[in-house]
C-alpha cells in the first residue's frame, strides 16, 4: 500500500542549508516553503534554491511539495522538477485553485512525459475557504486539505485558548468536507510552541480524535512525536484485526453481526473504523 506522509516539514526556501540537512530529519514529507517563511526581498532567491534543490533531488526519501505564494502562482510553480510532489496552496479557494490547476497543466506540458501528475494540498486559511470548504476538497487535483489557524484567527478576531477549542467547528468542516469529496483526510496545523513536548502530544491526539491524519511541523524536533501519534500502536492493530476477523466469521456464519471477548457488538461501523486503523498502519512509512 502506498505510503500516506503523517509529518509535513515547513523548510524556508531560501535556505539552501537548511534543504540540504532536511530529508534526514524524519519527516515523512518536506515543504519547500515561497510563502511565509521568506521575505518579499528573498522571493526571486527562494525560486532559484528550490529550483535548483529539486532539480538535484534523490528518488528516495521524502515526499517533496513546495508551498507556493496566492498571489504569485504563475512564478512560483515553475519551479518544479518531477521529484516534486505538487504544491500547498494558501488561503486555497475554488477560483484560486482553478489558477493553480491550470499553471501545473502548463508546467507538465514543458516538462513533458517525465511530468507527474501534480497534486495539491489545500490550506483552508481564509473565511470564504471555510465556507467553500467541500468545493475545496472536490477541486482538480486536491489531495488532501490543511487548516491555518494563524490567519484564520486574524481574519475571524478569534482569542484561541490553549486547547485551541475555538477552532473546533471549523476543524470539523474541513474533515467532513473531505470525507465527502472522498479525499485523504486532512493535515492539522502547526503547534508554535516549540518547547513543550507535552503539549505537542496533547494537541495532536486532540487532532487524530477529530479526523486529522497528519501534521505539519515548523521544527525537525516535533516530527516524532507526530509521526508516533499518528501510526496506530501494535495493541490498537491487533485489536483491529480481531475485531475485522470476527466479523468476517459472523458473515461466513450467515450473519452481519458479532460481539468481540468484551461482549461488545461489532457492526459494519465498527468493522469500517477497524479497517480504517490496519490501513494507517500498512500505509506507514516506518
Amino acid at each position: 500500500m502506498a505510503a500516506v506522509a503523517r509529518s509535513y516539514l515547513y523548510v524556508p526556501g531560501d535556505r539552501a542549508d537548511l534543504l540540504d540537512k532536511a530529508a534526514g530529519r524524519g519527516a515523512d514529507a518536506l515543504v519547500l516553503d515561497l510563502e511565509d517563511a521568506v521575505t518579499p526581498a528573498r522571493k526571486e532567491h527562494a525560486r532559484e534554491t528550490v529550483a535548483g534543490y529539486l532539480g538535484a533531488a534523490a528518488p528516495a526519501g521524502p515526499e517533496l511539495w513546495v508551498r507556493i505564494n496566492s498571489d504569485q502562482v504563475a512564478a512560483d510553480v515553475e519551479v518544479l522538477s518531477p521529484a516534486a510532489a505538487g504544491v500547498w496552496v494558501p488561503k486555497a479557494e475554488p477560483e484560486l485553485l482553478a489558477e493553480v490547476d491550470a499553471a501545473l497543466t502548463r508546467v507538465q506540458r514543458r516538462l513533458g512525459p517525465d511530468a507527474p501528475a501534480f497534486r495539491v494540498v489545500a490550506l483552508i486559511e481564509t473565511a470564504r475557504g471555510v465556507l467553500t470548504a467541500p468545493r475545496v476538497a472536490a477541486a482538480p487535483r486536491v489531495l488532501r486539505l490543511g487548516l491555518g489557524e494563524a490567519d484564520l484567527a486574524g481574519e475571524l478576531g478569534l482569542q484561541p485558548g490553549p486547547d485551541r477549542a475555538e477552532f473546533a467547528p471549523i476543524r470539523s468542516q474541513v474533515v467532513v468536507a473531505s470525507a465527502a469529496a472522498g479525499i485523504t483526510p486532512p493535515v492539522g496545523p502547526v503547534e508554535t510552541t516549540l518547547r513543550d513536548p507535552e503539549r505537542l502530544e496533547l494537541t495532536t491526539r486532540a487532532l487524530l480524535r477529530q479526523g486529522f491524519r497528519a501534521r505539519s511541523a515548523i521544527h525537525p524536533g516535533q516530527i516524532a512525536t507526530i509521526n508516533e501519534v499518528f501510526t496506530p500502536t501494535e495493541a490498537e492493530v491487533a485489536s483491529a484485526r480481531a475485531v475485522l476477523a470476527a466479523l468476517e466469521r459472523a458473515e461466513r456464519g450467515g450473519s452481519g453481526v458479532a460481539t468481540d471477548a468484551d461482549g461488545r457488538l461489532l457492526d459494519r461501523a465498527v468493522v469500517r473504523a477497524a479497517a480504517e486503523v490496519v490501513r494507517r498502519a500498512e500505509a506507514s512509512t516506518d
